[in-house]
């Protein structure tokens, strides 16, 4: 599959030819569902804790006699019901983490490049990088292409003048090759890849 080469400057630098089994592929969207859903799952913090009964601060003698006062049973003070007590099934402290076949992460990552790639959202830069570090500047020449919602993966390094140009632009993100990852994909409009990333995503799928 060819597709053109464009500076960002949006002006022609050539054609490059995509691999056919990375951005060509039938997408399969159950394998796409299945990465955003591990990679949320891996974002949850899972340090929410209530304390139980047993961890409650104070004493376990027993507040009043069991019978004849006319107040209800109690063992001590820390139940559930008692002010300041244990919570009863409460949130603790856990790893929602799931796991996923390196197989389908890899499917996962083919077929949102294939869906960029077949819906025309899809542009290749011949290089991510940028004179000086003004947003002004790099928001227009954005929006010469046409670009209001993007994730941008440059190579294996981020020129640091396009990293600070671009950070305060809405809707735009700028990712390492390494970054890479479906749910950034999918939550932006365009996807823009450089030559050196497509190298690189190609080097990693193609098995």
């Amino acid at each position: 599959m060819k597709i053109a080469v464009k500076t960002i400057e949006n002006k022609a630098a050539g054609d490059v030819d995509l691999n056919d089994n990375v951005f060509g592929i039938e997408p399969n969207t159950n394998a796409v569902h299945q990465m955003v859903v591990y990679q949320q799952d891996k974002r949850r913090g899972g340090n929410a804790k209530a304390k139980e009964r047993h961890e409650i601060s104070g004493t376990g003698k027993k507040p009043h006699a069991q019978k004849g006062t006319g107040r209800a049973r109690a063992g001590d003070l820390k139940r559930n019901i008692d002010r300041g007590g244990g919570v009863v099934h409460g949130p603790r402290v856990r790893s929602f983490e799931t796991k996923l076949p390196r197989r389908v992460k890899m499917l996962a990552m083919k077929s949102v490049l294939s869906m960029k790639a077949k819906a025309g959202k899809l542009i290749i830069l011949d290089k991510a990088e940028a004179k000086d570090h003004k947003t002004k500047s790099m928001a227009a020449m954005i929006a010469k292409m046409g670009i209001e919602s993007a994730v941008i993966v440059g190579g294996n390094e981020i020129d640091a003048n396009f990293a600070r140009a671009t950070s305060n632009i809405p809707h735009i993100d700028v990712l390492p090759t390494q970054g890479a990852n479906v749910y950034d994909i999918m939550r932006r409009d365009v996807l823009v890849l450089t030559k050196d990333a497509v190298e690189s995503l190609t080097e990693r799928l193609k098995d």
